[in-house]
């Protein structure tokens, strides 16, 4: 009996240790602001002027330009914010951007075309190869560093893209 009990609690800690779990706590600075360069594919968390974590990314398909039309491959450029989370996404974890803003919408009723949506910063699937531009115009960051951002980044927090 004392031998069952014994495998039986070494196996439970042996599973434990296994298990990992993709949502990891913060309890640093807040981060005030996140910029996103899409030339230099460089992303900073800023807390105030003080940059707190850097990240390398992919963009979409098409990553040159402003993201006009819905399918073009483009990530937008200017002042959004995280304005949604998804823990169950297809990219591991997900960060949801404010596009499109009152701007966007606009310059799209005006060409008669939807300006899309759904743009994210989110994980990479395992199937596919890092260093490529394969989004339809999200911000793709390995899973682990989707897991530090998701930690870290609040709703609300503003998000500014440039070219």
């Amino acid at each position: 009996m004392f031998y069952r009990l014994a495998a039986f609690l070494f196996a439970a800690v042996l599973l434990a240790g296994c298990s990992s779990s993709k949502f990891q706590s913060y309890d640093g600075p807040e981060v005030t602001r996140v910029v996103v360069f899409k030339d230099q594919r460089m992303m900073h968390l800023f807390h105030h002027n003080q940059v707190l974590s850097s990240y390398e990314f992919e963009l979409g398909f098409a990553p040159s330009g402003d993201k006009s039309i819905e399918g073009d491959g483009r990530t937008p450029e200017g002042a959004y914010f995280i304005d949604r989370r998804n823990p169950n996404s297809n990219f591991h974890l997900s960060l949801g951007i404010s596009y499109p803003n009152e701007f966007d919408i606009a310059r799209a009723e005006q060409l008669g075309i939807s300006p899309g949506g759904d743009i994210f910063i989110h994980g990479t699937p395992k199937k596919l190869r890092r260093n490529d531009d394969w989004t339809w115009g999200c911000i793709a960051v390995s899973n682990k560093e989707i897991e530090e951002i998701y930690a870290m980044v609040q709703d609300g927090t503003p998000i500014d893209i440039f070219p």
